[in-house]
């Protein structure tokens, strides 16, 4: 299903008149103040606006790449005990009259 997709398209959600087709692209994106290029970037071109939709599961890759805790390793998590207290043993009350 997905290779017919691609080999047909979709309409373009944006200006209804084209054809969005599966490309491979360079995708551009900004991290702090540096330029990242991406090639190879798969994404959904419209033939006619020229609008992108890109592929959710590549962001989603790419977003973890470019995460700054990437490669880092994780804090390890402390586990404490807790310490179950012992009801306390309740004390007879007295049975003398005031």
């Amino acid at each position: 299903m997905v290779d017919d997709l691609q080999a047909r398209g979709i309409p373009c959600s944006e200006c209804q008149a084209g054809i969005m087709h599966y490309r491979k692209i360079t995708y551009l994106t900004w991290l702090n103040e540096d330029l990242i290029t991406v090639p190879d970037f798969p994404a959904w071109v419209c033939d006619v606006c020229g609008r992108r939709e890109y592929d959710g599961q590549a962001i989603f890759q790419l977003n973890l790449l470019l995460n700054p805790t990437a490669g880092k390793p994780t804090p390890a998590v402390r586990k404490h005990r807790i310490n179950k207290k012992k009801p306390q043993q309740k004390r007879p009350r007295s049975t003398h009259p005031e």
